[in-house]
Order: structure tokens, then sequence, then C-alpha cells
């Protein structure tokens, strides 16, 4: 019994590790390739070798072992990369403190998840999958290669993307901790109090750390190190800048404000997302920042996002700001080469500019773009064939491929595999509009008016 409890343990254990190694070959003929960053290559074949792409070319042949995929008529692009996202996690927010930089959002996905085969289904290879929004300073993010299938967390993430952090300005923490904790913040200052005051501790720590290691060499030294604190020496690693810092914003004034204090800190990876009136700022954005993550045309949900254009992107982008537009949403983030197109309506973005967005800037962002987000020999092979231009309305992904391997094909699409039951929806009340999205899903008794009226009556 014990030897086929051994054998079992051992083809659990291989069958995980294959998954993570696992790299496919495919040679993609005849297709329309819209490099990104290096323009339109008609009738150009792409050979991806063990997850690489190796060659790009014309006439290109490829071993009996390697599927051939006849693009004929067809357009490929890189895979769509999402810098905003929450698909494979639940429950998003740990309100429990304006600065709850100790956890990893890597600790909760969720590989079973259909959202991302969803996501998948709209040629989305890549997503940042993040805190929510409820702490001046929240939890780490973790950026995920879309690998379903897998019943291991692990191969979804990707390791050889750099550490972030999700930071967020405004009224979803003042509302979470100042009227419902009657902590600090309350206000938007107070907000900007909480991640100063949290960056002059950390700087602190840092010192307390670099005294000791400095006394521990002194000969006979009986030097104590200091206690281990997780939530600072997050905060000193973004100051070293081995994080980079997603930050939640809406109003010119905060974006600014922001990026005074990381001036003052010497602070210089830092992201916006949202960004709606960064078009206010995009010289400040062009200047000191890693870009902006937009919405293409989202905006008065809430009173502190009244205000925004559709042109925003475009405003951004003609302005030098690496700009991307991420979708914050498991529906959204199905089309976003729709949402990246009405840039052309709104700001007259060329097709390279356009599918920037959704490819190579937000690849920036995420510290991968040598790795993903544009088809050049040398990059992992992940890649998307459509029917039509991408740019069109009319465009449906039809193959998805990550890393060689593919994840998706529509002629193969079977119907119970988009089914998913929801036992939160379920169980538990939802009383956020989809307008305010996951960001603040698992938090909504603070969003009602019941709950304002209950406060009411009770004070």
């Amino acid at each position: 019994m014990k030897k086929i409890i051994y054998a079992i343990a051992a083809l659990m254990c291989w069958n995980t590790v294959n998954a993570q190694t696992d790299k496919g070959s495919v040679l993609i003929k005849n297709a329309t390739v819209l490099t990104v960053t290096n323009g339109t290559l008609e009738d150009t074949d792409i050979l991806v070798e063990n997850g690489v792409i190796r060659r790009i070319g014309q006439g290109l042949s490829a071993g009996n072992n390697v599927t051939t995929v006849d693009a004929s008529g067809k357009y490929v692009m890189p895979g769509i990369i999402d810098a905003h996202s929450h698909i494979a996690l639940d429950v998003v927010n740990e309100a429990t403190s304006p600065i709850t930089s100790e956890v990893w959002m890597g600790d909760v996905v969720d590989p079973y998840d259909v959202g991302i085969y969803r996501a998948l289904a709209g040629g989305t290879t890549i997503s940042h999958a993040m805190h929510g929004s409820a702490n001046a300073i929240g939890g780490q993010n973790v950026t995920l290669k879309h690998r379903f299938g897998t019943h291991d967390p692990e191969d979804l993430f990707m390791k050889e993307a750099p550490r972030t952090i999700k930071f967020a300005l405004g009224e979803n923490p003042t509302r979470v901790h100042g009227r419902g904790n009657n902590i600090q913040p309350r206000t938007r200052m107070g907000v900007e109090a909480v991640i100063r005051n949290g960056f002059n501790e950390a700087l602190q720590y840092k010192k307390r750390w670099e005294d000791y290691e400095q006394a521990s060499k002194q000969r006979n030294s009986k030097a104590i190190a200091p206690t281990y604190d997780s939530r600072l020496q997050t905060l000193v690693d973004i100051l070293d800048g081995d994080i980079i810092i997603h930050c939640h914003s809406y109003r010119a004034d905060e974006i600014y404000m922001l990026i005074q204090v990381c001036k003052e800190f010497g602070i210089k990876n830092i992201v916006f997302s949202h960004v709606n009136e960064g078009f206010k700022v995009a010289p400040e954005l062009a200047e000191y920042t890693m870009g902006a993550s937009v919405f293409a045309d989202w905006w008065a949900y809430k009173f502190e996002v009244y205000y925004s254009t559709a042109f925003n992107a475009a405003i951004l982008n003609e302005n030098g700001v690496l700009t991307s537009i991420n979708s914050d949403s498991g529906e959204l983030i199905r089309h976003l080469y729709h949402e990246a197109a009405k840039t052309q309506r709104y700001g007259g973005l060329t097709d390279d500019e356009a599918l920037a967005l959704i490819t190579i800037n937000p690849a920036k962002q995420l510290g991968i773009g040598d790795m993903v987000g544009s088809i050049e020999e040398g990059k992992q092979g992940d890649l998307v064939i459509f029917d039509n231009h991408p740019l069109s309305v009319y465009a449906i992904p039809q193959m998805t491929f990550v890393d060689g391997v593919k994840y998706f094909d529509l002629n193969e699409d079977k119907d119970d595999q988009r089914l998913k039951v929801n036992p939160t929806e379920l169980v538990e009340p939802i009383f956020l509009k989809e307008h305010d999205h996951k960001c603040m899903h698992d938090l909504d008794f603070l969003f009602t008016e019941a709950e304002q009226l209950f406060n009411f009556h009770n004070h």
C-alpha cells in the first residue's frame, strides 16, 4: 500500500514540475504579423521553439514534431497584457490597517478560476493580479501567465517578473479607515501622511539593521539583531528600488502629491492606475514615472472620478507618458483590443500606438518589456491569432498561445469551459454596482445607504 502511495505522490510531483517547465513549439504560417514595435509584416511566418520566438520571416519550416498553423488571411499580434486585474483572486482587501505591505496576492491565486480561460479567449495572456484599493499602502501583487488547466498556482506565476505593490489614494482608503474605523486616514491629506510616515519608519528600520550589521562585524560583538518586520522590510525594498508601485488614483492633485512624495524619498518605480485626470499632469507623469494605466472611457461612477475624458489615453500618449489601458474587470479583460481601438476614435492614434497600449506598454510598466509585449526574435511565444484586424469591431480571437502552448482555440471551445459557480455571490449580497469593479468588492458594506443609515441611527 505504501508503494502505491509513494508512486502516486511521485506522479503528482512529476506533473507539477512538468507543468512548470512546459514550453511549446509552433509554426504559424502566412499571417499578417502585427509586431507592435517593428511595424506590420505581410504574409509572414513565426517559428516558436521551446516557448521562445526563434525566427520571423517568409518560407520558414520546422521539424515534423512542430505543429503548423496556416494563418492565411488572419492577423497575429502579441499576447495582450492587463496591467490591472483581479482575476484568479477573490477577497483582495486586507483592510485591517492603512498599511498592509506584508501580504502577497500570490498566496491566494486560484488556478481554477474560469476567468483565466475567458481572458485567454479574448487574447489576454498575462495579467497583473492586484491587491484591492482599501489601503494607502496595500499588499504585494503577482504577475500571472495564463497557463490555464494546472492545479498548482505557482504554474501561473511569471517568476521572471519583478515585485510590485498596490497603493491607493483618495476616497477608498479614507472611507475604509477614516469613516469605517475612525483612524487615519480620514482625509486626502491623511493618506499622504500615512504613506510618508510609513516610508520614514522604514528608513529607521533600515538604519537599525545597518547599525546592527556594522556592529556585528566588530571583534567580540554582542550586537543583537533587530526584530524582523516583513511590513517594514517591504517598504525598505520599495525605497531601494526593488519593487514597482502601482497606485490607484483619480485626481490630478493627488497624483501630483504622490509624485512629490516619491521625489522626496528617491522613488522612481511608480505606475499610476486609472488616472482619470492624468491629462492635467501629463508632463509630470512623463518626466518622473513609469507611466499611467488608464480606462478607455470609464468615469463618473463616483464623485472623485466625476471628471474625465475619452481622450485621456491619447493625450497622455502624445505627451510622452508611457500609457496602457487596463480592465480592472473580469469582463473587460476579454476584449481589451476593443478598448484600445477606442483611442483611434478619441485621439486618432495609429494602429501601432493603439496596440502598444495593451501589449508593450503594460509590459514595460510591469518590468517585463524585454521578455513579452511585442513579436520579436528572442521574446517569449505569447501570441494571438485574429480573424480580422484586432482593432476592428468585427475581430474575434481564434487561437491564443502562451510560451508556444495553445491554451485557447475557438474551434475547440466547449460550452462547459465557460461555466462558473460563484459561491460568494450566492451567499453574500452584492451591493456594489458593476462599475465599482473588484478593487473594493469585499468591502461592499461600507458603500451602501443601508449601512450609512444604520450608523446614523446608532450614533
